[in-house]
């Protein structure tokens, strides 16, 4: 049983995905908020296993409640489902802790197989987001690519996506053992321990860069 809690302002969408978690019977509503504020208060005392976060709230930000919220929920991972697709809300919520980005509008079918995805260690993304990421990735990666390889950008390219080491190898027409050990020296020259913090630090590193260059 996988255990969903949902942040989300509009009473209307809050329903309607309260209505398409529970279609699916491996998951579980820990609980339905209206606001980053009420969330912060009840997230942390029933943490649930996935929290779905909108960005635009009330008042507080759904970045700004993840910011606050995610160090003292160890064990909850964040998926932002919103309307907003530009980059610098999609960098500034996984740069805050988001491991998933899905865009309102998703079917039930997209939306729970989002949450399985993230819940067995993937990054969830729609495809307008994961094209986002990967081409910023592929930005000025000669510059900016913390001495990683050409085929160590390729395997970031395609963790972005949130392929498995299988998929990856199977794409590559490499062996797992090869995409493992390109993932180890990805974490290692980027000071990292897994593939969301490797994505979060190498994307909000060109960001900045672009932010710096405009």
């Amino acid at each position: 049983m996988i255990s969903v809690s949902i942040v989300e302002d509009h009473d209307h969408y809050r329903n309607s995905l309260v209505k398409a978690i529970e279609e699916n019977a491996l998951f579980q509503i820990n609980g339905a908020y209206s606001s980053a504020e009420e969330a912060l208060i009840n997230l942390p005392l029933n943490p649930p296993d996935i929290a779905v976060v909108d960005i635009k709230l009330k008042a507080l930000s759904g970045i700004e409640l993840i910011q606050q919220i995610k160090s003292s929920l160890p064990f909850t991972q964040f998926l932002m489902c919103t309307g907003y697709q530009n980059n610098e809300y999609v960098f500034s919520a996984l740069k805050a802790g988001a491991s998933g980005y899905i865009v309102k509008g998703s079917t039930s079918f997209e939306i729970q197989s989002a949450i399985i995805e993230l819940h067995n260690g993937g990054s969830p993304m729609s495809p307008y987001i994961a094209r986002k990421v990967i081409t910023l990735l592929h930005q000025k990666s000669d510059e900016n690519s913390f001495g990683l390889s050409s085929r160590e950008l390729e395997v970031l390219s395609l963790l972005s996506e949130g392929l498995l080491y299988k998929e990856i190898s199977d794409k590559l027409q490499i062996s797992q053992n090869t995409v493992k050990n390109h993932c180890k020296n990805i974490y290692k020259r980027l000071h990292v321990q897994n593939r969301v913090e490797a994505l979060n630090k190498f994307t909000q590193y060109n960001l900045n860069s672009n932010s710096t260059q405009d």
